[in-house]
């Protein structure tokens, strides 16, 4: 019993259990599981602060574990502590202790807002818009322009084609010769000008022809004198002011010599075509005419102010007299340019261009009238009066005053003062 209860005594304390070989056999027979626990948890505490949970020791008394410890290999001590860094470290980040990864982008581009990139887009539909709607205005007016101008020439290519026409069969071929290459000049492509171009090149061939008698007026005795002679009296004819006579004189000089003195000849030449178109303009009011002898000197060189001036006026008053009695409007248009810039400028028919303006404000008035448009046809009936009054303008002025700002009342047609009444007496 005695030896019973000194060997239970001898199991029950740690190092005299153990012997050398019963040490060999438990270190070998300890699980793995078993050193990482101890590793883990007693040992750790006892690593980190030995005094805390760990029972005094007696005597020379050693732990289990200090045994089982020392018994373990050198490398399963490493080994151990690299596992029990990395315990740490995954239960020390798993209690959030750790603080959170770095950004490992930093050039990472903010987000843009969806309401700054609608705003965006607006400004720049916006910004495309006007752009587009500038491009538009501008090739619309550019547009309206040229087919103002094309409606123009057009005007006035048929109407000198129609007074050539007109001319040939009054027999005056070289009026209409000159009418028909103004009409060239203006548009080749013509409907029948060459034609009648050709048709009058034959005939005024036949009519002078030998078998002809002609008048001592059409066979002008021929000039022998030399081509200085010619320049001279050309000079003296422009001094002079003649230059139908200067121009023809040149003309004949120019053919009989084409190299004599070909600089002053095109500056006599310039003098002669400006002037006589000038005069055509605004002496014989023969404004066709005016125009082609302007033309021509044009093309020797630019025309000074006054000579363009008359050019474009001139083309004014004929293109706003064709839509005379077919268009008042375009009347009113034309003439509104022309009257204020030069108001005695006239046709064949004697009217100035204020009495075309006049007359052309006060037949338009009357067609808003019609249409009930009292207030612009008070604005016409009110310019007409300003170029001359007369009783039909008057009267459209008074009606359409009327209809737009209401009836006058004259001192005369005041209404009757009013008189007391006596009240009866009872």
């Amino acid at each position: 019993m005695g030896n019973m209860e000194n060997n239970e005594l001898d199991e029950t304390i740690p190092g005299k259990a153990l012997s050398s070989s019963g040490e060999d056999k438990l270190a070998s027979t300890q699980p793995s599981n078993f050193s990482r626990q101890n590793d883990l948890g007693e040992t750790q505490l006892s690593a980190v602060n030995p005094s805390v949970n760990q029972p005094e020791k007696k005597g020379g008394e050693s732990s289990a574990e200090e045994n089982l410890a020392a018994t373990m290999p050198m490398n399963m001590h490493t080994k151990n502590a690299e596992q029990l860094g990395k315990t740490q470290a995954f239960s020390s980040g798993g209690s959030g202790n750790l603080p959170p990864p770095a950004n490992t982008n930093p050039a990472k581009r903010r987000s843009i807002s969806p309401i700054r990139l609608v705003l965006i887009a607006g400004i720049l539909i916006l910004l495309a818009t006007a752009f587009l709607s500038g491009i538009g205005g501008y090739a619309s007016g550019m547009l309206a322009r040229r087919h103002a101008e094309t409606t123009q020439i057009g005007l006035v290519t048929k109407e000198q084609f129609d007074l050539a026409v007109q001319d040939m069969a009054e027999g005056n071929y070289q009026r209409a010769k000159q009418r028909l290459e103004y009409v060239i000049q203006l548009d080749p492509n013509y409907p029948g000008v060459t034609e009648k171009m050709s048709e009058i090149i034959l005939k005024t061939s036949i009519t002078e022809t030998p078998t002809l008698v002609p008048s001592p007026t059409l066979s002008p005795t021929p000039d022998l004198r030399g081509a200085q002679e010619r320049l001279q009296q050309a000079q003296q004819q422009i001094y002079n002011s003649d230059w139908s006579g200067a121009l023809d004189t040149l003309l004949l000089l120019r053919k009989a010599e084409p190299n004599f003195q070909a600089a002053v000849v095109d500056d006599l030449l310039y003098l002669a075509y400006k002037n006589l178109g000038r005069d055509k303009i605004l002496k014989e009011a023969d404004l066709e005419g005016g125009i082609y002898y302007l033309t021509l000197a044009e093309k020797i060189g630019p025309l000074d102010a006054e000579a363009k001036g008359l050019q474009t006026w001139s083309r004014l008053y004929i293109t706003g007299a064709s839509f005379w009695d077919v268009d008042w409007g375009q009347v009113v248009y034309y003439f509104a340019q022309v009257a204020p810039a030069v108001p005695n400028l006239r046709d064949g028919s004697g009217w100035t261009a204020s009495d075309r303006y006049r007359i052309g404000l006060g037949k338009y008035a009357e067609q808003l009238l019609a249409r009930k448009d009292w207030c612009a046809a008070m604005e016409n009936y009110q310019l007409a009066l300003s170029y001359g009054a007369n009783d039909e303008l008057q009267a459209g002025y008074n009606r359409a005053y009327d209809k737009c700002v209401g009836p006058q009342i004259t001192p005369s047609e005041a209404p009757p003062a009013e008189t007391p009444t006596e009240t009866p007496s009872p």
